[in-house]
């Protein structure tokens, strides 16, 4: 994931939304020169913190208002010294409005502006203004074949709000992006700077609000939020007289032959996430190893779906799926779940029987897709999901009546209702087996605590992310089950068990 600063606000905009709140400050008084130039003092401020000995830059100038904020910036290195030259793609004399006065200001501060070149030799920090956030479609040329440039400099790289090409609502690159070391965003967080290929485009994330009414901002609609300390719920602290039976109980249902570690992970982290109860059903050739691995597990070999559904109705929440498998044994044990009136989480092959019409969704379910699911739930591909993954989070929520977390960098939750929150939290250490059954099962463990669905995802999620990205940073060979003790400690920390 990007380099978050920790003081963020937690409201995420699409483009319209920015542009919205962006003419209701102007309407409110402030001008559109005057957002521009505080756009470029923050910018500059920015780029002098990140890179204070560079003397230098070179400013990828394009034909809007985000070319605007790249002028002033020239404007403000020239005068504090540094060597600095605009490159223009397109005519500089077709600005309008305050982008040209910006144009202008650069010039009077003795800027030199070039029109682009591919041949053009670079210096210093290049400076991302080509394109801001109202591109729609492909890039197109010159402006490909001047981000193409810049990616391929091997020079520190500033987006000016966000980098040219990036999708704003979806963080999809649009054809091809703009790679920046460091991001300077303003008004408004934009949504696409958190996911799909966003954590390879943003770089560092800056954000200065550029002074604007706090009224006005908190008026402003937005698109979700993300998951952040003061943005997910938390679980009451414990009487003094709590017992098993206050926490819930957790079954967790899969681990077919060859599968058990699988459910084996999702039932672990259910005990660990402080569930009172926990159950794993599973064939009877894991059970000795579950038993040795885990023995406050109450593990029992089921070989039926009568079996199981014994075991079911005894149960608070159900985890179904993981290492289900989609045999004869994996599909009568997900029939005879999906007939019940309870909370449950569905991951892994769950997921991969629904997509199949084997079976359908549960009334209080939480579904925990990666994106070759998601694809596969929606009849569409794994492009089209990253595509744009708000809104197949969206439409996965409704389509199936359930609260669905779609995996990935910038991992989303989404409820029925339209209801999202993202995280931007997350290791690519983490780019390994078994973690997602440590969120399933982690997601139980909140439901039994008594969390309603869309908060337990969320908790479950902020969680598992932080998490990873604690132990990340250890690098490579980061396994599933090292999570426990890092969860436990966040979630001491979030949560305390006993109150202050």
């Amino acid at each position: 994931m990007p380099d978050i600063q920790e003081n963020l606000p937690l409201p995420l905009y699409n483009a319209a939304q920015v542009r919205e709140l962006d003419a209701r400050l102007i309407a409110a008084g402030t001008s559109g020169f005057e957002l521009m130039r505080r756009a470029a003092h923050a910018a500059w401020r920015a780029l002098r913190r990140r890179w204070p000995e560079a003397g230098a830059a070179t400013v990828f100038a394009g034909r809007g208002n985000n070319a605007g904020d790249g002028y002033l910036l020239a404007a403000l290195a020239q005068r504090a010294g540094w060597r600095v030259r605009v490159l223009a793609v397109g005519d500089p004399q077709q600005l309008q409005g305050d982008a040209a006065l910006a144009r202008d200001e650069a010039r009077q501060a003795g800027v030199a502006i070039e029109p682009w070149s591919e041949c053009a030799a670079l210096d210093g920090v290049l400076v991302d203004a080509l394109l801001g956030t109202g591109l729609g479609g492909s890039v197109r040329e010159p402006y490909a074949q001047a981000i193409r440039q810049i990616n391929a400099s091997g020079l520190p790289v500033l987006a000016v709000d966000i980098p040219s090409g990036l999708s704003a609502d979806t963080g999809c690159a649009l054809g091809v992006a703009v790679r920046a070391g460091l991001t300077v965003t303003f008004i408004g967080l934009k949504l696409g700077l958190f996911t799909g290929e966003a954590p390879d485009h943003v770089g560092a994330l800056v954000f200065d609000d550029l002074a604007a009414d706090p009224y006005i901002v908190a008026a402003q609609p937005v698109s979700t939020r993300r998951l952040a300390v003061g943005g997910v719920a938390c679980l009451a602290p414990r009487p003094r007289t709590a017992h098993k039976g206050h926490f819930g109980h957790v079954l967790v249902v899969g681990g077919d032959l060859g599968l058990g570690g699988a459910a084996l992970l999702s039932a672990e982290s259910a005990l660990r996430a402080g569930a009172g109860l926990v159950s794993l059903a599973t064939r009877d050739v894991h059970v000795p190893a579950a038993l040795a691995r885990r023995p406050e597990l109450m593990s029992r070999g089921v070989e039926s779906a009568n079996q199981a559904l014994a075991l079911m109705t005894g149960a608070d929440v159900l985890v179904v799926g993981p290492g289900l498998g989609q045999e004869a044994w994996g599909r009568s044990l997900l029939s005879a779940a999906a007939g019940l009136d309870r909370p449950q989480v569905w991951d892994a092959d769950a997921l991969n029987l629904l997509a199949a019409g084997a079976v359908g969704a549960p009334a209080r379910g939480v579904l925990t897709p990666h994106p070759g699911e998601a694809a596969r739930l929606l009849g569409s591909d794994i492009g089209a999901v990253q595509a744009d993954r708000p809104a197949a989070a969206v439409a996965l929520a409704r389509r199936h009546g359930a609260v669905v977390v779609l995996k990935g960098a910038g991992s989303l939750v989404a409820d029925p209702q339209g209801r999202l929150a993202l995280c931007d939290h997350g290791h690519p250490a983490m780019a390994g087996a078994g973690f997602g059954d440590v969120l399933a099962g982690l997601v139980g463990a909140l439901l039994a605590q008594g969390l309603e669905p869309f908060e337990a995802a969320s908790l479950a999620v902020w969680l598992h992310a932080r998490a990873g990205e604690r132990l990340g940073a250890q690098g490579r060979g980061l396994a599933a089950s090292d999570l426990f003790p890092a969860i436990r400690q966040l979630l001491e920390e979030h949560s305390p068990c006993l109150p202050n």
